[in-house]
């Protein structure tokens, strides 16, 4: 046995096929849900494999999910792992000509998607490459145009397949790769071997202890009754196709824990399931989905029962001070996880108890970690910036784009590393104090400014709900600092004036934004990522807020 996904998951299932491994509920707020066993689980995902081995897809071929979160997201994963094919992540935000672009960059054999997706998918098959297999979930709209292939539906292929597994020898060489988005330009796909992942992005089987050193280990643990026998409840609130959610799931899996998902956020149903399902791990994405489930709890839902919880955890975007602090004070029985990571690095360490405006973003990171100079790839003196970079368990490259992949994978001092866009300096003690993203740092007038910390300023304002940062032009600087903030409902108006006395007792003046925004909304992607190309077009007038 090797450090195989696929196998790692049915060694769990033939541990305890009987246990309840997920929950699914389909509409927040009408009660319609699904559950599965371990058992059921594996052998829907059977079902979909043979299904797509009988249509010719196989070891390296990829598949992509353009799915909301569901059974069937997970299934189509893990019979995609069971058949030594490529998962591949599809943002179901994307429209005809972002979908024919990752579908020909990843080179798509099949999709599995939704329905509710059949007239983007329609739209997007003539411009997709060798894309030859399709599989629907669902029904889809009755004024929908039908792809040029023909969809297989779901149960139809779940009919002709078989539930057992059958299946041939698989490798820790297998991949998943995962699209990522980022703040700007266009998507690019990670391609992790399965081995990698499991440790980097899952801890090697114990995110907060000592990674296994043999997969057997995994069904061993659970079989002794560790982690708690059956008591942990994971869920994963962000899309599954958001790669932190998916990640969170297979920690979970490998523990032999119940996953609980819902298709789509809606904050009162989360604390409603969390009561109802004893959820003792969320996981989300920054202040973006943290921040509704504190208005909730502290308005319509106060009394909604969250005592099982203990941890909350951020990937992907930052939880501010002030949102830490009101949830805290309202569920104080939970530890507030402010995680580090990324698609290209997995799980790289967690904010410092001390991390905030005053002291910036700090981090405690794991002994694979390092900030080194981007030209020489050497480390940086204490103090100095650097970026932060990874080593070991890291992704092969980017799919399709060797240009893409020399510029941040290297082999240095006997290891393989990744070079992330994060800058950052080390202190003494090892402590990491993240600056922000590289390609959004505004230099203005030489100085430079990291958006993250600008945000993490305004919205500890109490009236500012959410905030971005952007550069946008000037004729003195170059470039100015400038907010786009949405308020609080029912909050005292604020102006620039305002903005700028409040940054000013947080903030170097240079920092300071100097042009202000207010919009109803702040756009961000369905993980709660930042959307910094809508910002700085807002900010700078090229765009309506």
């Amino acid at each position: 046995m090797e450090y195989n996904l696929a196998d790692l998951f049915e060694s769990i299932v033939d541990t305890v096929p009987d246990r309840e491994a997920l929950v699914y509920v389909d509409h927040p707020g009408t009660g319609a849900e699904r559950r599965l066993t371990y058992a059921e689980l594996d052998r829907a995902a059977n079902r979909l494999a043979h299904h797509l081995s009988d249509r010719g897809i196989g070891p390296g071929h990829h598949v992509g999910l353009h799915l909301y979160n569901g059974i069937e997201y997970l299934q189509a994963v893990y019979a995609c792992l069971k058949i030594r094919a490529v998962p591949v992540n599809v943002n179901y935000r994307y429209v005809e000509e972002e979908l024919a672009y990752l579908y020909r960059d990843a080179d798509l054999v099949a999709l599995v998607f939704d329905a509710e997706f059949t007239a983007r998918v329609a739209a997007a098959l003539p411009h997709a490459g060798g894309l030859r297999h399709l599989v629907r979930v669902g029904t889809p709209p009755p004024d929908a145009p039908e792809p040029d292939i023909r969809p297989v539906p779901l149960t139809e292929a779940e009919a002709a397949g078989s539930p057992a597994r059958g299946f041939g020898p698989r490798s820790a060489d297998d991949q998943i790769v995962i699209y990522t988005g980022g703040t700007t330009g266009m998507p690019k796909g990670v391609m992790w071997r399965h081995e990698d992942i499991f440790f980097s992005g899952m801890g090697g089987g114990a995110p907060t202890g000592e990674p296994v050193k043999r997969p057997q280990e995994l069904a061993e643990r659970v079989a002794a009754g560790g982690e708690g026998g059956a008591g942990l409840v994971f869920f994963p609130t962000p899309p599954l196709m958001h790669g932190t959610s998916t990640l969170t799931a297979f920690i979970a899996f490998h523990f032999g824990q119940k996953v609980v998902v819902h298709r789509k956020f809606v904050p009162e149903e989360v604390l409603r399931t969390v009561e109802r399902e004893k959820v003792t791990c969320v996981s989300l994405v920054g202040d973006a989905m943290l921040r509704p489930l504190v208005d909730a709890l502290s308005g319509p839902l106060r009394d909604t029962d969250c005592s099982s919880l203990f941890s909350v955890s951020s990937s992907g975007a930052i939880l501010s001070e002030t949102v830490r602090a009101q949830f805290g004070a309202l569920v104080p029985g939970a530890m507030l996880l402010n995680n580090f990571g990324s698609s290209e690095s997995g799980f790289n360490g967690t904010a410092t108890d001390d991390s905030g405006p005053d002291k910036g973003f700090r981090l405690r990171v794991n002994s694979s970690v390092a900030v080194v100079d981007p030209a020489d790839r050497e480390p940086v003196a204490v103090g100095e910036v650097g970026r932060i970079a990874l080593r070991g368990h890291v992704p092969l490259g980017y799919y399709n784009d060797p240009k893409k992949t020399a510029e941040t994978f290297f082999e240095a001092r006997g290891d393989r590393w990744v070079l992330l866009g994060d800058m950052a300096t080390v202190d003494e003690e090892g402590i990491v104090t993240v600056l922000g993203r590289g390609s959004q740092c505004i230099n203005s007038g030489g100085e430079k400014v990291y958006p993250e910390e600008v945000e993490q300023a305004l919205k500890s304002h109490p009236d500012v709900y959410d905030a971005l940062v952007a550069g946008v032009p000037d004729e003195r600087w170059g470039t100015r600092v400038a907010a786009v903030v949405q308020l609080r409902p029912n909050s005292a108006p604020l102006d620039l004036a305002d903005v700028q006395a409040h940054c000013r007792s947080r903030l170097a003046g240079y920092k300071i934004p100097r042009a202000v925004v207010f919009t109803d909304h702040i756009q961000r992607s369905p993980s709660g990522k930042a959307d910094y190309r809508w910002a700085k077009a807002v900010a700078a007038g090229d765009r309506e807020a």
